[in-house]
């Protein structure tokens, strides 16, 4: 059962909708410790180099860096000043066509449900409606665990999705890739380009379906520790290197036999 990770309403206009948000989406990690020569789970302590001695997590305090080795203290005082006021609110700024929410800017997902309390969620149903039929998403504002969020609200299914949106500035530009700011864009010839197009038409599938993928990695590991635990040993498969292409056309022609369900022209 999923647990609420946070309660208020959404806002908009002189319309207000209790509800609750969830976590959307919950990562499946193998989470290892590290041990010792002799398998003992190593410990970590707060250390300072220059005085040589543990510090007591009471004794820590913030720093932020200003120059090299120069810190500002930060006291719990100073963050209690600045911190946001909660209005438990997702204030919804404006509306905008669904295909502006670039994916690039999404932080993370969460279900937005009614409130159990609110025994008439008509307001929440018409506002899923009017973003399915109008193919729009709300932008709004909300003071999420203790950080001012942008969000997005949009329709998914019978319910409504927030995503946590970066902030621009969160957002490294492509330049500071220096192998895509220096890249030269190629001539792509005709003969090419069907080739490419021709490929994608015949790897296309009407709809995309999530659930024909699956963690392979995951699997292999849990094979893995079941066969340690076992006292077996795997032996690994050797791995084949793909070698960087060459003729783009005879790849593109040799993409299409083993994907063929189209003749070639």
């Amino acid at each position: 059962m999923a647990s609420k990770t946070w309660k208020g309403s959404i806002s908009f206009g002189l319309v207000n909708i209790p509800v609750g948000v969830y976590l959307a989406t919950e990562g499946k990690e193998f989470s290892f410790n590290q041990l010792c020569a002799n398998g003992h789970r190593i410990r970590y302590k707060k250390w300072c180099p220059v005085e040589e001695q543990e510090v007591p997590y009471s004794e820590i305090k913030k720093g932020y860096e200003v120059t090299k080795d120069q810190y500002i203290v930060l006291e719990k005082g100073d963050l209690d000043k600045i911190k946001l006021k909660t209005t438990n609110t997702i204030d919804i700024k404006e509306f905008v066509d669904e295909k502006e929410l670039d994916p690039i800017m999404i932080e993370k997902s969460y279900y937005v449900a009614p409130d159990n309390k609110n025994k008439n969620d008509k307001a929440y149903s018409l506002l899923v409606k009017v973003l399915s039929e109008t193919k729009k998403i709300a932008v709004g504002k909300v003071v999420f665990k203790d950080k001012e969020h942008i969000v997005a609200l949009r329709p998914y299914q019978r319910a409504i999705v927030m995503h946590l949106l970066h902030y621009i500035d969160e957002i490294r530009p492509v330049d500071e890739i220096s192998e895509l700011k220096e890249l030269q864009r190629a001539n792509v010839d005709n003969k090419e380009l069907s080739l490419g197009k021709l490929l994608v038409e015949n790897l296309s599938s009407e709809h995309f379906d999530l659930s024909q993928y699956s963690d392979a990695y995951a699997k292999e590991l849990e094979k893995l520790i079941d066969s340690k635990v076992k006292g077996k040993t795997i032996v690994a498969e050797p791995q084949k290197v793909k070698e960087e292409t060459k003729d783009l056309v005879a790849a593109l022609k040799a993409s299409l036999q083993k994907t063929k369900t189209k003749p070639m022209s």
